[in-house]
């Protein structure tokens, strides 16, 4: 595997070296000994699959507060997506910055989330599926979002939101005192 670290510190673009042949392809996505060299300690609890049926749907930007924030490793497993993270670090200097890429099943990139950012992404294709790898338990009421159109932000989504849930629509916007979180 190779890692390349994004603009933001600690977040890192995750490429697998697939063996291919006639038959197709074998790539390892993970590996403990590998991660440990980007500093990942945790140990994944809980993985969950999303799929999304239309083009454009858009999910986020959601993160857990601590004592249950969460490290992530994001893979587009079918279709494609636009993928984004938002550093809320208290203390970062990257502080409300945002990142964002495409993940495909073609380009086999994954994507490591630190703890400490809110994630989002939007559908860049009809049918697409993630699989998210966590190193927290979801646990209600330590949730926090950010809204995805917040002009503070300046997140320049690919495609207009369709598909929006009421709860992520209706986030409200930073305020000038927002401090983000303290890990």
């Amino acid at each position: 595997m190779k890692f390349f670290e994004t603009s933001l510190k600690g977040a890192f673009v995750v490429e697998p070296e697939p063996f291919k042949d006639d038959r197709g392809f074998f790539a390892r996505v993970f590996c403990k000994n590998e991660f440990s060299k980007i500093g990942h300690t945790g140990e994944f609890l809980q993985i969950n699959h999303s799929m999304n049926e239309a083009k454009g749907t858009l999910r986020g930007l959601h993160y857990q507060l601590p004592p249950y924030a969460e490290t992530k490793l994001v893979r587009c497993i079918s279709g494609k997506i636009f993928d984004v993270i938002v550093d809320i670090r208290e203390d970062s200097p990257t502080f409300l910055n945002f990142f964002g890429i495409e993940l495909s099943e073609q380009n086999m990139k994954m994507l490591y989330i630190p703890s400490g950012f809110a994630h989002g992404f939007q559908t860049l294709s009809e049918r697409a599926q993630l699989i998210y790898h966590h190193t927290a338990f979801y646990t209600p009421g330590f949730e926090g979002a950010l809204n995805f159109k917040d002009p503070a932000l300046n997140i320049d989504w690919p495609l207009p939101p369709v598909n929006v849930s009421e709860r992520d629509n209706s986030h409200p916007f930073l305020k000038k005192d927002f401090k983000g979180i303290k890990l």
